[in-house]
């Protein structure tokens, strides 16, 4: 059977077990997603193994040639950790179980705590460009969820409570490092859209009603399967304008 026409838990099982006859059972203990032209932060980690996204069944390959679309597996600071190097968009022409694949996997491999980092649009008049926010909370507008259909009890349960989606003891640390390294770092509300064209003036406005903070097209499905999967989320986001 090809993977693609296996069920969901099926397609998952066959991509970690090929991961781990590469890697072997490494148990990361935290899975990294790196944003749009933040693929530098890979340059801290010290990598043990790298894998293509075409190379792992039920990956799909990144259209964005700004996104290198590799599984990283090694270490920083002494944490195992596996880092997508590159995100998967809906806007891409994905379906969202397509770009919440890879979160699954690494929780599938054994981590429980995920970070990812984006960039994003300032609605915050407070906010400014340049600086890093916190993400607390978000708002799903892109018009569809990763968890519509058919729910396996293995992998979550039908009904996700999202009271939390943002690890509040994670928040508590980053604003705690922050303030040691003297960086401004505000909580936000970060709304997700599927662009990928940006919005006009009459959306922004919209969304500050809303009670965004941020804007942007990604991490919201990747948040969502994550809780489903009783992972840790911690989100930071850099505020482009």
């Amino acid at each position: 059977m090809k993977v693609d026409a296996m069920p969901l838990f099926d397609r998952l099982t066959t991509a970690v077990k090929h991961i781990e006859q590469i890697t072997g059972n490494t148990s990361p203990e935290v899975a990294l997603i790196f944003g749009s032209g933040l693929g530098q932060i890979a340059g801290g980690m010290k990598v043990d193994h790298e894998i293509d996204y075409a190379e792992i069944p039920g990956f799909v390959q990144t259209t964005l040639n700004f996104h290198k679309g590799r599984l990283l597996f090694g270490t920083i600071s002494g944490k195992r950790v596996v880092a997508m190097d590159g995100r998967l968009h809906r806007y891409e022409g994905l379906t969202m179980q397509q770009v919440v694949f890879p979160v699954r996997v690494m929780r599938m491999l054994g981590t429980r705590k995920l970070f990812l980092s984006n960039i994003s649009g300032g609605l915050n008049p407070e906010f400014r460009a340049g600086g890093i926010a916190v993400i607390t909370d978000q708002i799903n507008l892109m018009g569809d969820n990763p968890l519509i259909g058919e729910n396996d009890e293995r992998l979550g349960p039908r009904y996700p409570d999202m009271i939390e989606p943002y690890s509040y003891k994670w928040i508590a640390a980053a604003e705690q490092a922050a303030c040691a390294m003297d960086i401004r770092l505000p909580r936000a509300v970060y709304a997700a859209v599927t662009g990928p064209c940006f919005e006009t003036r009459a959306e922004y406005r919209m969304l500050r009603l809303m009670g965004a903070d941020l804007i942007g097209m990604s991490s919201v499905p990747e948040v969502i399967a994550a809780v489903h999967m009783g992972m840790e989320v911690m989100g930071l986001s850099l505020i482009s304008d």
